[in-house]
């Protein structure tokens, strides 16, 4: 991992983007169609590998680093004929994509599930903290503030 003195992660950010933005060059010069079916399964193979490992380790905490992983994705997504007009947004919604930071969020929210329904049991113990409510409405799930 490299962290600088104050525990900073955007030079981590910065290895992964370096290298996924590579990844769209070599596949506008060794593709030559340019196709939906034949571009779209390249980059969600070639490229969010290098964005999404162990991001729950080193994941982007200031924009600027979010915005320097999304703009991979961007470069990707604007190879694809006939969605060149369109924003990014329109193009991942055209595409059946999200961005990279739902990507994150959702599975932020699926490992703390995990954790609440103790399928990591030994892992989690003491990560999260229920609260205990003796209501009949409401969600079982909810969280204690620390």
């Amino acid at each position: 991992m490299l962290v600088d003195e104050k525990l900073n992660m955007s030079r981590r950010c910065a290895l992964p983007a370096q290298k996924a933005n590579r990844v769209p060059g070599c596949i506008k010069r060794g593709v030559t169609s340019r196709s939906r079916e034949v571009i779209l399964p390249l980059p969600s193979a070639m490229v969010r590998p290098h964005l999404e490992y162990c991001v729950q380790i080193w994941g982007p905490q200031y924009r600027r680093d979010m915005e320097l992983l999304e703009r991979v994705q961007r470069r990707a997504t604007e190879m694809i004929r006939g969605l060149e007009h369109l924003s990014y947004e329109d193009r991942l919604r055209e595409l059946g994509l999200i961005s990279l930071g739902k990507r994150r969020l959702q599975g932020d929210l699926i490992a703390a599930f995990k954790y609440l329904k103790a399928v990591y049991r030994k892992d989690g113990e003491g990560l999260f903290m229920r609260e205990c409510s003796d209501r009949t409405r409401g969600n079982g799930f909810k969280l204690k503030e620390g």
